[in-house]
């Protein structure tokens, strides 16, 4: 009997578990936790493989960008991976792409740059710490009332023209996006914001069409309606897909 009968050639094998060999692939880990590592414990430049919600054969390669993780969509057919425009025949040939060429280029024009893996397994210590059960106090509180929550980080960052409140000229402004919180700086240098804006304030995002330059968006709030620009079409609806996201999130958790 051919090895072919047997199912016993190495094009048979799972390419699953391929991946599982990389020592920076996260299986089970889902985009809220991915998040939470990279821009806890990882650095600029920090990135990692995992599945993606999307299907059984799509993945996302995270990478931390300064104070936010941008996530590039990988597909995989058979042991071809395809990433962008380019196809890889293998895992390593993937791999190896990454090590020679660093550098991503998203549709926005932003320059990422991959600097160092995030291991799936780090090294922990085997210290705990002790434990004295108060029974004194008592809440009242059930098994029921405990309720998991927690906001989504929903990490976005980028240049955005901005129109001015009094003087209505624009002013490119570096924006940042964490949880519900929109900040804007002077510049990407900038330890501070010129503004937050708390999105749990915003009552709408839209495009917006009745500017002079392309690519408009507004973010109506009570007291003000913010007009942003992004360079192009599809930095824009970037950015109002996540907003509007963030929103829907508010209003769930309502």
């Amino acid at each position: 009997m051919s090895k072919s009968d047997t199912g016993g050639t190495s094009a048979q094998e799972d390419p699953e578990d391929e991946l599982e060999l990389l020592g920076w692939f996260h299986n089970g880990l889902s985009r809220h936790a991915t998040e939470a590592l990279l821009l806890s414990n990882g650095k600029d430049g920090s990135y990692l493989l995992r599945k993606s919600h999307e299907g059984p054969n799509c993945y996302a390669l995270s990478v931390r960008a300064k104070d936010s993780v941008k996530h590039f969509q990988v597909t995989r057919s058979g042991t071809t991976y395809t990433f962008g425009f380019n196809e890889f025949q293998s895992i390593k040939e993937f791999v190896n792409h990454f090590a020679n060429q660093p550098l991503l280029g998203s549709e926005t024009g932003t320059i990422i740059v991959l600097k160092c893996p995030y291991p799936r397994e780090v090294e922990e210590p085997s210290i705990y710490e002790s434990v004295r059960v108060h029974t004194a106090m008592q809440s009242g509180r059930t098994e029921n009332d405990l309720v998991a929550n927690a906001a989504s980080l929903g990490t976005k960052e980028g240049h955005l023209m901005k129109q001015g409140a009094i003087i209505k000229n624009w002013k490119t402004r570096w924006f940042t996006l964490n949880r519900n919180e929109l900040k804007y700086f002077k510049d990407k240098m900038c330890a501070e914001p010129i503004r937050t804006l708390d999105l749990m304030e915003c009552t709408g995002i839209q495009f917006d069409y009745s500017q002079e330059k392309v690519n408009c968006f507004c973010l109506v709030f009570p007291e003000r309606t913010f007009y942003l620009c992004g360079k192009t079409g599809v930095e824009a609806d970037e950015w109002i897909k996540i907003l509007r996201w963030k929103l829907s999130q508010i209003e769930k958790s309502r």
